[in-house]
């Protein structure tokens, strides 16, 4: 970096993790990281209310709460409240890698037994925060990637489901239903290979309101449901309750960890990408806390599991913005969106084919993602062992569940309702139990040796 950029980062208080620039630069730059996860934040509640036959107005209300929380929960992370929050520009969201197991979940107890197994699961992440610093070395890429990579390709189907026209629709697979799909995909394409900025951080959005606008114009959407919302409501906690079933509850546990993981690498990317350091562990601890509370607290407001989206990390590293005055500017405009009723009523309409065209690109991203993640690790011959039992039995048991039909329900749930569950456990296990190979252990002692003789060197001059 030259010296010019770097005195104008010193002199910019946008780039500076207490600044505050002026609010003519701080509501584009807060609007532009709400328009980063916006889509993400409402798919969430939008699939889960669809696998389970919500009303538009459930779905609506659903949608209300989960910006509503993602607000809330931001301004928490971006502002510490004790050892609560990471300081740090983290925007949080509704999380995707909650989806399958949520639809399993609420298949067999409804939607208050998804809010009451998340729930207990956040204050759970909250003690993992606790004590992150002796757990970390059990999660290293190959462990996170693999789960990432599972969590991925399990959600593809329900992406192809969406982008047919949903499940159990009349017209599924229809060209109508295929066209508008490929329409909202081919504009997310577009906009993400052809354009900079915030067009292309965008283009998600962009491609659901491309194929929002073109399903007017064919007369597929009815807006009765948005005429009766109301202009201002403010979200009834516990509407739905909560029910607590122990497998239920285990098999939120277990992605609560994953969870975990997720959420160190997002707060290391954003002090990397953003400040040139690492994270500190009063950031990463901090950060898990607040993850885990947000959780909760969103349970509360009948919304789903909350934690920090990785698309928001990508802003800060490509514009090295560290302010958190400008996310919480963000947060405000998620708050006041949570409170517009009609918002989530326009939303709630949207056909599923559109929801389809951008759900399929999101997932695949995320087992891109994982991708990215495991090929940090050695990929010698015990990494990919790891790698492959974990995506065989994973995927398998997911996309197979009745091959374990005649295990107790309740282990059936928690094993067979997604995938990711199952890659979780048998990457954590084989992890800890198989050997690393010798030529890995030499390579790590050399590199630490190296390091010490740099350090030794160093202090001498």
């Amino acid at each position: 970096m030259s010296n010019i950029t770097e005195n104008n980062r010193n002199l910019d208080p946008k780039y500076d993790l207490d600044g505050k620039p002026p609010l003519k630069e701080a509501i584009p730059l807060g609007l532009q990281h709400v328009l980063a996860m916006f889509a993400g934040n409402v798919t969430v509640p939008l699939i889960i209310a669809g696998a389970l036959g919500l009303t538009v107005g459930e779905v609506t209300f659903l949608i209300q709460c989960a910006m509503l929380v993602a607000g809330v929960t931001t301004l928490i992370q971006a502002n510490r409240i004790g050892p609560v929050g990471a300081n740090l520009p983290i925007v949080m969201g509704t999380s995707f890698g909650f989806v399958p197991t949520s639809i399993a979940i609420g298949s067999q107890f409804g939607l208050s037994g998804i809010l009451g197994a998340s729930f207990v699961g956040g204050l759970f992440q909250a003690v993992l925060g606790s004590f992150l610093k002796p757990l970390r070395k059990y999660f290293p890429p190959v462990v996170t990637g693999t789960v990432l990579l599972t969590i991925g390709l399990s959600l593809l189907p329900t992406g192809i489901r969406y982008f047919a026209g949903g499940a159990g629709a009349a017209d599924f697979g229809s060209l109508q239903n295929l066209a508008l799909g490929s329409l909202v995909l081919v504009t997310v394409v577009f906009f993400n290979q052809y354009f900079k900025g915030i067009l292309r951080m965008a283009a998600i959005l962009i491609g659901l309101v491309v194929g929002y606008v073109a399903a007017i114009f064919m007369g597929i959407i009815d807006f009765t449901s948005v005429a009766e919302a109301a202009w201002f409501s403010i979200p009834r906690p516990m509407a739905y309750g909560m029910t607590f079933h122990g497998s239920a509850i285990i098999a939120m546990l277990i992605l609560y960890v994953v969870t975990t993981v997720e959420t160190v690498g997002d707060i290391s990317g954003i002090t990397v990408g953003g400040a040139g350091r690492e994270a500190t562990d009063e950031e990463l601890s901090g950060g898990i806390i607040a993850d885990g509370l947000a959780s909760s607290f969103a349970a509360l407001f009948n919304a789903f599991p909350n934690t920090s989206f990785s698309q928001n990390v990508g802003i800060v590293s490509l514009t090295g913005i560290m302010s958190r005055y400008v996310v919480s500017v963000g947060a405000v405009f998620l708050i006041l969106a949570g409170l517009v009723p009609k918002l989530g009523a326009v939303l709630a309409v949207m056909p599923q084919s559109v929801l389809g065209g951008a759900a399929v690109v999101m997932f695949a991203m995320i087992a891109t993602s994982g991708i990215v993640l495991v090929s940090k690790d050695e990929l010698n011959q015990r990494n990919l062992l790891i790698i492959a039992v974990s995506l065989g039995l994973g995927l398998g048991l997911g996309s197979v569940p009745e091959a374990l039909q005649h295990l107790p329900q309740s282990v059936n749930l928690i094993f067979s309702g997604s995938g990711m569950v199952v890659s979780c456990i048998i990457a954590l296990v084989l992890n800890i139990i198989l050997p690393e190979e010798k030529k890995t252990i030499i390579q790590k002692s050399a590199v630490k040796n190296s390091k010490a003789m740099t350090k030794s060197e160093v202090t001498s001059v």
